[in-house]
């Protein structure tokens, strides 16, 4: 009998080893000679204490060795639960997991079209439509609500996506006020404390200020998240030729320097804390100064920042995709979206997110975030390669219908109805039908097919909750 014989599944590589040892020697220089500014001061006094020096300008110099020990201690693993303790994001190896994006200005109203501010109920509708789509794993808020004070924007946000959702959250916090709020919150969904450190059904997105800024309130979840085991990202904005370099290895570099700070200050507080690796590196568009979130080299940073992992780190890490700088959910928007969605998949980033934004990040589109979910179903199949064994050869099955009757064919054979459905990709918005069909059904774009399938999901979806999280959302 054949033994299967896939041995290898598609990969995208853009760095070898040598080209990844000269990005990570150029971040330690930048740390040891450029230094940083860091404005808490208790973990400025951790710093001093641990090796750490100040410059004449007060800026802070850190050396190799600090790296190097934090890198070691940080987790190669670590595991992400539902609401209801299942594990959902296993953080390891090539795993991969999809989710949306945070703090959008606008949204796109799916009755009327209308690009308008948001309010609490999208990100309600966001977290309910990501718990029914197949290919997302977890949610973000996907906008800053008008209808909410400023200074609780976070806090009901991410009640809102509790209330919305069973997948892990991905949320924002402004200060070390407002995250205290937010680990009360998911304690009391889950049960404990000691519950959810055990089986964590969130992770906290924070950053710092390109170039080389490290501001209190980003210091004070940083410091937070650590003590309490809470994963975290501390992503650069290091988009080059604004946060950073205009020349790619220049930003990456600097965007490497700036969450190796993160890593280190992170590892100090807690050895062996949850960390995820984000040194994410845009471009900003020269000609409209916008941040691209469909260009081609953010998509080709972060698979050479895979590679990074791959050859230095081990620590997972966080990117993006799903996303465009199309006003509407046009080939545009198609063609950008899938090219990140792709290429992050293909060089086996871990944690993915911003799947759903369009006009550069400003505005949430529940059309794109369905749309999107179908793109990383395509890409993902993709990614399986072809399974080669006896089954799959159908020798058999050949033979069979070679030597029937004049008239066999293979649509007919009983091999093919056994495993159509798993031999091929099954698509349910790219429409593959007929002329005359796709008129009769009313010539509908790819943009109506989305829209109509998120509001029939958000009309039937049923969120599964826990006894102990309804008494908990009910209390709040």
């Amino acid at each position: 009998m054949l033994q299967d014989v896939t041995t290898f599944q598609p990969r995208l590589k853009v760095f070898n080893k040598k080209q990844a040892m000269a990005i990570h020697d150029a971040a330690l220089k930048i740390l040891a000679t450029t230094g940083f500014r860091m404005e808490h001061d208790g973990v400025l006094e951790m710093l001093l204490d641990h090796g750490c020096t100040l410059d004449k300008d007060n800026r802070v110099i850190m050396p190799e060795a600090l790296v190097d020990n934090a890198v070691m201690s940080a987790p190669k693993k670590f595991d992400i639960y539902d609401q209801t303790g299942n594990l959902a994001m296993p953080l390891e190896g090539e795993n991969f997991f999809f989710g949306t994006g945070s703090d959008t200005i606008f949204t796109i109203d799916l009755e009327t079209g209308e690009r308008r501010r948001p309010v609490l109920a999208d990100t309600g509708n966001f977290a309910r439509l990501v718990d029914a789509l197949p290919n997302m794993d977890f949610s973000m808020s996907m906008g800053n609500p008008e209808d909410v004070e400023i200074e609780e924007i976070y806090v009901r946000v991410f009640e809102e996506m509790v209330r919305n959702s069973n997948k892990p959250i991905c949320f924002i916090a402004d200060s070390g006020t407002d995250i205290r709020q937010i680990h009360d919150i998911a304690c009391a969904v889950v049960g404990g404390e000691e519950i959810l450190r055990k089986k964590p059904f969130l992770f906290n997105y924070s950053e710092a200020i390109s170039p080389l800024l490290y501001p209190e309130n980003v210091m004070e979840k940083l410091v937070f998240c650590a003590e309490k085991e809470i994963p975290i990202c501390l992503p650069s904005g290091c988009n080059a030729g604004g946060g950073g370099p205009v020349t790619l290895a220049g930003a990456m570099a600097q965007g490497i320097a700036e969450n190796l700070v993160g890593l280190v200050i992170h590892q100090l507080t807690n050895p062996g804390a949850p960390f995820l690796f984000a040194p994410n590196v845009s471009v900003l568009d020269m000609k409209h100064t916008v941040v691209s979130y469909g260009c081609t080299e953010w998509s080709l940073t972060q698979s050479a920042f895979a590679d990074m992992r791959d050859e230095l780190y081990q620590i997972p890490i966080w990117s993006f995709a799903g996303s465009t700088d199309s006003k509407v959910i046009d080939a545009q928007a198609g063609a950008e979206g899938m090219l990140s969605i792709i290429t992050s998949l293909l060089s086996r980033c871990n944690v993915i997110h911003d799947v759903g934004y369009i006009e550069s990040g400003h505005t949430s589109s529940l059309e794109m975030l369905t749309l999107s979910d179908e793109l990383v179903a395509m890409a993902k199949f993709f990614a399986e390669g072809i399974p080669v064994n006896e089954q799959t050869l159908a020798l058999d099955v050949i033979d069979r219908v070679a030597n029937g009757p004049d008239n066999a064919i293979f649509l007919s054979d009983p091999h093919t109805f056994a495993n159509f459905r798993t031999a091929h990709l099954m698509p349910e918005l790219m429409n593959r039908s007929r002329f005359d069909s796709w008129e009769k059904d009313g010539k509908t774009d790819l943009f109506s097919r989305s829209n109509e399938k998120a509001k029939a999901l958000l009309a039937s979806h049923e969120v599964k909750k826990t006894p102990v999280a309804e008494e908990a959302l009910a209390a709040l």
